[in-house]
């Protein structure tokens, strides 16, 4: 495939994205289907719910078409159906709220059907440590990391353009990391979610004329937990997962922290959150505005500034990933380093903020 077919494809492929979320504006619109501002909200007038709707639907169109025409996306194709019922049962939960449980549960079956497909994590590489072979305790591992990420982008889901931005850069992050696996399949999947979240962007965008809803954020959590896994399990080609070489499997332990690394800025700002909030007692099933995001919001910044801040940081942490990756010079280094220096400084970001806020209340 050539530069220009990439190129077409993602402009073809944002345009009709952004004309379908333009369609679901009106049409949610009319049929009442609007997000209505609570505690957790950080809006303050009830806009259209369920923008992410055209994420799913073009994502599973185009995936559908290659796995229709295209060999090699057969397992892919297993794992977008089931991305699909995710989402369809987010979009009921967007529309009449369903319990927690009950969400919680219909992710652990996608996760066990990916596992399924793509097999799970046994070997994992982390900088100048030797490469851990962790055998079967990848199951549980890789079984929490899909669980979680699909949970943990619902819940950064919260202010105009945060969870949009993320899935663009994290999706072109997959693209690029395909071609460099050699992967078409790989690259096309993450061309397909950047694309059709840049044109639900593009109307989300603060002020956001729409929300995604958790049909969306639901769909991308579970499709960026998945990517890493079908990727370490297939670095070359999808439908040879037992002839992997030496070079395979290395390259396949440089994959669980190549994905952490792509949605660090998520993964950091609801670990943090979830274990702040389990030490205190608190009830972490429940909605509330705690995350480091949501704070800088309570503050006084505006949702677009917050959003550049992370979307800044995730430029940061693509970059990271694909150092990684490609093993080039001292990244590696750079990835040590730099994971948990970004991260207390963000949190010492967020903590001065909230006490010069204090302080000029007094």
């Amino acid at each position: 495939m050539t530069p220009t077919f990439w190129i077409l494809t993602f402009a073809g492929t944002a345009t009709l994205a952004y004309l379908l979320v333009g369609l679901m504006i009106r049409w949610t619109t009319k049929r009442q289907i609007l997000a209505i501002p609570n505690q957790r909200s950080s809006h303050d007038t009830p806009k259209p719910l369920g923008g992410g709707l055209a994420i799913v639907t073009l994502t599973l169109l185009g995936g559908g078409f290659m796995v229709l025409f295209t060999s090699g996306w057969q397992r892919v194709g297993v794992v977008l159906l089931t991305a699909g019922i995710i989402a369809a049962i987010s979009w009921w939960d967007d529309i009449q709220s369903l319990p927690s449980l009950v969400r919680l549960g219909v992710h652990a079956v996608g996760a066990a059907v990916a596992m399924a497909v793509f097999g799970y994590w046994d070997v994992i590489a982390l900088p100048y440590l030797p490469v851990l072979q962790i055998g079967w305790l990848g199951i549980p591992i890789t079984f929490v990391w899909i669980v979680g990420l699909t949970n943990a982008y619902n819940f950064m889901d919260g202010i105009d353009g945060l969870a949009g931005s993320q899935a663009v850069i994290a999706g072109i992050g997959w693209a690029i990391i395909g071609a460099i696996v050699d992967s078409a399949v790989l690259s096309m999947l993450g061309l397909l979610v950047a694309a059709t979240s840049l044109g639900f962007l593009l109307h989300n965008w603060a002020p956001a004329r729409i929300f995604m809803g958790d049909v969306g954020s639901a769909f991308l959590g579970f499709l960026f937990g998945v990517m890493p896994v079908a990727a370490a399990w297939g670095v070359t080609d999808y439908l040879d997962l037992t002839n992997r070489g030496v070079a395979n499997t290395e390259l396949a332990a440089l994959m669980p922290l190549t994905g952490a690394l792509i949605l660090w800025p998520f993964l950091f700002d609801t670990s943090f959150t979830f274990i702040r909030r389990l030490k205190n007692g608190e009830n972490v099933l429940k909605s509330h505005r705690q995350h480091l995001y949501q704070r800088l919001v309570i503050t006084g910044f505006s949702h677009r500034r917050v959003t550049l801040i992370y979307i800044g940081l995730a430029l940061v942490f693509l970059l990271l990933a694909l150092g990684w990756l490609a093993q080039i010079g001292v990244l590696p280094l750079a990835v040590l380093l730099g994971l948990p220096l970004i991260s207390i400084l963000q949190l010492i970001y967020v903590s001065r903020i909230e006490t010069r806020a204090l302080a000029s209340q007094k």
